[in-house]
């Protein structure tokens, strides 16, 4: 199953999720009207004021949970005792932990998420919460950094990436909200009868605290169906995400191991914040909270260690636990006994160039990296100059850096946006800027360009709001100071201004697009226009460019080629509508510019930095490597 099948079932599980929600408030709205008529008798306006009452609290009660989490995944981390790690952190675990979740979001063709640790929680656990990859948080726990060796580490954070590139964030983190109005009856009745017992010597206390336990007992309602309903969206998914994190990694080790020490160690993987756990235990990497049976939220872990490993048993779970017992397991040492510790020489850089694409490949490749993608990030990563990861981690240098990417080479154009820049930040900044790009930009492959920007990115999230739009509204006047728009410059602006968009108000844009082909006609022949012009050198060419990609979306339709007057710069309409697209068109969309970008056998960086930019502004993330044929 690929991306947009992933997507696609994802909208189908959705439904029946709202049809067990309906069931879920009806039979609360019926237990509590069974319970008001026995006590003060079955009249219709008493039953209809019951109903609407409690009716009134679910919908009250999703509503706050839902707006508590408009900030995306980071309340969440916070709720779970979560402590940012720095950028530029020098402990060891935090460094190779910030070091795996970099490489991935690089070979992922996502921005770099916030990395927490819950740093109270000895167990091996993690999770990735948000809307969406532009404002996801990454958290694992201390017992997971002290106990997983790298090999280990990498596998549980590809497994919470599928996550992250399946959309499982969206609906996960919804559901957080929309479950907890049908477990508010039941919350209230818990606290009414804490107060109460305090409360126990005064008047009318037995009648409160019977009150208080027909609210738990119809709570129990929602409580069951809420687990029912969690256990069901998260065991399939966990699947989906180990296997796809074996597919990342190409090894199974690393994946199995972290398994293997969740089973044979005494921590195991339950959470000791139990009451948050139980909350967020569906989008947990292992079991947080021991459910089992209909309720359990996760597979039995030995059926996921044998999906890894078929001949593994119970028998030698028990085996790795005594020996454990004797002796903890160190993920440090174990990497130095691996020869995994840092020093080891760095891959080289795949040489820049030109290649062939193949449609197919390209939409396989979308939310699915491989493992050669994550040695090309490795590789990418480690060709930056230090000085510009250093700036990607600074505070006060991640605006004048990714400003510096977008500065000219030309001294006239340069003043320009120098002029343009400080009038919006100020003449430091875009001073800085400018030596950043004449110093250290002028001469940086072009293929790193928009991973230094994805490391950035988590650092620019810091920011407070009116810097983030005063640093959008300046990243924006210098693509246009010269008056021509170049592709570089159009994506790189393009994917901040996504980016930083979702990072501030993620929960209203978090969406799954409904539209069909036909419904979007005029965008789509725009953006395979504008595709088309720009990977050819003359008219015929592009020409033949666009109608090979109309031929494979739009058979059967005649939409004269016609580049618009204003160049990349027309994008700026279509972007909306095309995002709305449902996710099977979505992938045809894809493959139709891939169709139009390599129609003459070759692919160049800049198209490349443009179908990428596409597909991340259409929510469909690529790897930094395109595949072949």
């Amino acid at each position: 199953m690929n991306f947009f099948e992933h997507q696609a079932a994802a909208r189908k599980s959705s439904t029946r999720l709202v049809v067990l929600f309906g069931l879920a408030v009806l039979g609360i709205v019926l237990a509590v009207d069974v319970a008001v008529g026995v006590v003060a008798g079955f009249t219709p306006g008493l039953m209809a004021m019951a109903s609407l009452g409690t009716l009134a609290v679910i919908g009250l009660g999703s509503l706050f949970r839902i707006a508590s989490l408009g900030a995306g995944g980071e309340p969440v981390a916070l709720q779970l005792g979560g402590v940012p790690v720095p950028e530029d952190t020098r402990d060891l675990n935090l460094r190779r932990l910030r070091n795996v979740v970099e490489e991935i979001a690089i070979a992922s063709g996502v921005p770099v998420p916030k990395v927490y640790v819950l740093e109270h929680e000895a167990a091996i656990n993690a999770f990735a919460a948000g809307y969406s990859p532009s404002d996801a948080v990454v958290a694992v726990t201390r017992g997971a950094l002290d106990r997983l060796n790298r090999d280990e580490l990498q596998g549980v954070i590809a497994h919470e990436f599928s996550h992250i590139l399946n959309g499982d964030m969206r609906l996960n983190i919804r559901l957080m909200g929309v479950l907890f109005g049908i477990m508010m009856i039941a919350i209230i009745g818990r606290k009414v009868m804490v107060h109460g017992h305090y409360a126990s010597r005064r008047e009318g206390v037995a009648v409160v605290l019977v009150a208080a336990l027909a609210a738990m007992a119809i709570g129990s309602i929602g409580l069951f169906f809420g687990r029912m309903i969690k256990a069901g969206v998260s065991r399939s998914r966990e699947r989906l995400a180990d296997a796809s994190a074996v597919q990342f990694t190409r090894q199974t080790a690393g994946l199995a191991g972290a398994l293997k020490k969740i089973g044979g160690l005494e921590d195991g993987s339950r959470l000791a914040a139990r009451g948050d756990a139980e909350e967020v235990s569906h989008m947990l990497f292992g079991d947080g909270v021991g459910f089992s049976g209909l309720f359990a939220t996760h597979p039995p872990l030995v059926e996921r260690i044998q999906a890894l490993e078929p001949g593994f048993d119970d028998a030698q779970l028990k085996a790795l636990s005594r020996r454990w017992m004797q002796a903890a397991p160190n993920g440090l040492e174990e990497d130095v006994q691996m020869g995994l510790a840092p020093g080891a020489p760095p891959p080289p850089l795949p040489p820049a160039g030109e290649q062939a694409l193949s449609p197919r490949s390209v939409s396989a490749q979308v939310a699915h990296p491989g493992a050669d993608d994550y040695l090309r990030a490795d590789a990418l990563v480690a060709a930056m100059p230090p000085s510009l990861r250093a700036l990607a981690a600074e505070r006060e240098g991640v605006v004048p850096l990714l400003l510096g990417l977008l500065m000219d080479s030309r001294d006239a154009i340069a003043g320009k946006q120098v002029a343009e820049v400080s009038a919006r930040l100020g003449r430091v900044v875009a001073e800085r800027a400018r030596h950043i790009h004449d110093s250290e930009l002028h001469d940086l492959n072009p293929m790193l360009r928009l991973p230094l920007a994805a490391m950035a990115f988590p650092v620019l999230r810091l920011r407070p709001r009116p810097e983030l739009d005063g640093f959008l509204d300046a990243s924006n006047a210098m693509v246009y100071a010269d008056g021509r728009v170049s592709l570089f410059e159009y994506c790189l602006a393009r994917l901040l201004t996504v980016h930083v968009r979702e990072s501030l108000d993620p929960a209203r844009y978090a969406r799954m697009g409904r539209k069909r082909v036909p419904g979007v006609k005029r965008e789509f022949a725009t953006l395979l226009a504008v595709v088309a012009q720009a990977g050819s050198t003359d008219e015929a060419g592009a020409r033949r460019a666009y109608l090979a990609g109309l031929q494979r979306i739009l058979p059967r339709d005649h939409m004269p080629y016609a580049p618009p007057a204003e160049g990349v710069v027309a994008l700026d309409e279509v972007w909306e509508p095309l995002d709305a697209l449902d996710p099977l068109a979505k992938q045809v969309l894809v493959e139709s510019i891939t169709e139009a970008i390599g129609h003459d056998g070759r692919v160049s960086v800049a198209e490349a930095e443009l179908l990428r930019t596409i597909c991340g502004v259409l929510h469909c993330p690529l790897p930094p490597m395109l595949g072949g044929a």
